[in-house]
């Protein structure tokens, strides 16, 4: 008896720190973006994070020294790294990719397997259901992605990249053998530059020329994983999407750019820290029941406190209040202060019952 054959998406966000830079500033858009080092009039160090694909027509592309970026498009707008954006952003869209999946893998931080069996069996309901995430993704968060339909993980990857930016492509699950026949075979996930240089000393370009080869002959090449080249290749591999648990805290931290022994600073850093963070909350449909906050002071002397709420919620204001009275503590210490973290921990989904908040703390 066969086992019910999956019906699974892979969804890559387009040229993602990127993306998310141009909406919070729209008039970036169309224009070649890089983010990565500052060039400093080509003199500067670093590489290329990401870029556009608009600098993409001129030759740039992720992992170039920057110095050899800004030769060959000095026009470009050179934008430093915000790790603090990207984490939010990608967070609030694999929590709306969620709510589409039977069972749901991140695979980074802009790239995701669904499985949809229940909810799209079959490769035109798939069409459906992939088309119905990209209209969600740009409606509810201004970005677009490429999405790959297939019955399982590698196809649906291989397939993602095969129409970027803002892509569908559907594998037909009654030939995933014949779709991948005549790609080159780099496009398999775990084939990088040195597999695919030893497959071209033998002679072999194609996944169809792959396929040809019998089973024992991947084994010599590639040991244990020569069974999985096997499957993947003939369109059998049939590892499940992985069932992630939730994340066990969610953190915000602020570095000051000089160390600051203004205590009103501080808890104002520590505010803004608790909207960020809660928005992130609020927007994956988390609750939390422990508050807490790191406090690093100049020589990087670090500490952590945190308090457990009565009762889970979702609401700002336990947090702020927590954050608030923690602090107290350290006000009087008349530090130089470095950075100013705050986190929520105790993580599970949010309920539809508000909750009911007299008493935020334990005594």
């Amino acid at each position: 008896m066969h086992p019910q054959r999956r019906s699974v998406l892979h969804v890559d966000l387009d040229a993602f720190y990127v993306s998310a830079e141009i909406r919070e500033r729209p008039e970036l858009k169309g224009l070649p973006v890089v983010v990565g080092a500052d060039p400093e009039g080509g003199m500067g160090r670093g590489v290329v994070v990401a870029c556009s694909y608009a600098a993409r027509k001129f030759g740039l592309r992720s992992g170039m020294p920057i110095t050899q970026a800004y030769r060959l498009c000095p026009q470009a707008q050179y934008i430093q790294p915000n790790w603090g954006l990207y984490e939010r952003v990608s967070e609030e869209v694999m929590a709306t990719l969620r709510n589409f999946a039977d069972r749901f893998e991140q695979g980074s931080i802009d790239e995701a397997y669904l499985d949809v069996t229940s909810r799209a069996g079959d490769e035109h309901s798939g069409a459906d259901l992939a088309m119905e995430i990209k209209r969600t993704i740009r409606e509810k968060h201004g970005l677009t992605c490429s999405i790959g339909v297939a019955p399982n993980k590698s196809s649906a990857k291989i397939a993602s990249d095969r129409n970027k930016p803002d892509g569908m492509t559907v594998v037909p699950f009654g030939d995933v053998r014949g779709f991948l026949a005549p790609l080159p075979v780099g496009v398999v996930p775990g084939i990088g530059p040195k597999t695919r240089e030893f497959l071209r000393e033998k002679g072999i370009a194609t996944i169809s020329q792959l396929q040809q080869l019998e089973g024992r002959q991947l084994l010599a090449w590639f040991g244990k994983n020569g069974v999985w080249l096997w499957g993947v290749v003939h369109g059998e591999e049939a590892i499940e999407v992985k069932q992630q648990e939730l994340p066990k805290s969610l953190s915000v931290e602020r570095t000051f750019k000089d160390d600051t022994s203004d205590f009103g600073t501080v808890r104002r850093e520590a505010a803004d820290g608790v909207a960020e963070l809660m928005r992130r909350v609020k927007s994956a449909g988390y609750a939390y029941k422990v508050a807490g906050i790191k406090i690093r002071f100049r020589g990087f002397e670090t500490h952590t406190r945190e308090r457990t709420l009565v009762s889970r919620t979702d609401s700002e204001g336990p947090l702020l209040e927590s954050v608030d009275r923690l602090l107290d503590e350290f006000e009087s210490k008349g530090k130089p202060v470095r950075l100013i973290g705050v986190r929520v921990a105790g993580i599970q989904r949010s309920s539809s019952d508000p909750s009911r908040l007299d008493d935020w703390t334990k005594s």
